[in-house]
């Protein structure tokens, strides 16, 4: 099996600046999401060796290894699609519909999702996520990279906010910088990924 990969940036270093600064990026992308592809990819490893050896007594330390890494991994690359240099404004047609549904308004969505990204205690992110059992959109916090929330949901936009993600633009004022990721979300994107997540059928409801 081939070993997970950094993915290339949809756009240049500077392309989301003024919001997002090009130094900020490429150091978040190059240093910081690669750490994540290199921990991932040395995890699994371990895992390989220590099954061949028949030694799994390190396992717990491993499998959790293997999650933060992973959830980084993905998590970030998610995070750079939703970005856009032509991004910002509001989403429209039906996942606009879904949101004024689930949150009453975007404004309201908006104030809920910045507010989970500005307060989540520590390292982690705020998430618009489709519940597919329920068929709704919810707004989680993930801690460090992993959810507080049930296994089924389907991340659609992820806001970052470990400290790595805005400081040495935005230094302490995080909510400054959540301000700011609003004017490059690609909500393409977003609507791209509200319509595969609704094709998810988790459990066969009884007939």
């Amino acid at each position: 099996m081939r070993p997970y990969e950094l993915p290339d940036l949809p756009y240049d270093h500077g392309a989301l600046e003024p919001h997002y600064s090009a130094r900020v990026l490429e150091l978040h992308h190059g240093k910081h999401h690669a750490a994540y592809v290199k921990g991932l990819n040395t995890t699994i490893e371990r895992l390989d060796a220590a099954r061949a050896a028949g030694d799994l007594s390190s396992i717990v330390g491993l499998e959790k290894t293997l999650a933060f890494n992973l959830s980084g991994h993905v998590l970030h690359t998610i995070f750079w699609q939703n970005l856009s240099p032509d991004g910002g404004g509001r989403p429209e047609g039906e996942l606009a519909a879904a949101i004024d549904d689930g949150f009453g308004s975007f404004d309201a969505f908006r104030a809920q999702l910045s507010e989970a990204a500005n307060t989540v205690q520590g390292s982690g992110w705020g998430a618009l996520s489709w519940e597919p059992l329920g068929q709704r959109l919810f707004v989680e916090q993930i801690y460090d990279h992993q959810g507080n929330v049930g296994q089924s949901g389907v991340l659609l936009l992820v806001v970052d906010a470990w400290e790595h993600a805005y400081y040495l633009q935005y230094e302490n004022r995080r909510a400054e910088y959540v301000d700011a990721i609003w004017n490059v979300v690609d909500w393409e994107d977003v609507a791209r990924r509200f319509d595969r997540a609704r094709e998810l059928v988790l459990v066969e409801q009884p007939r």
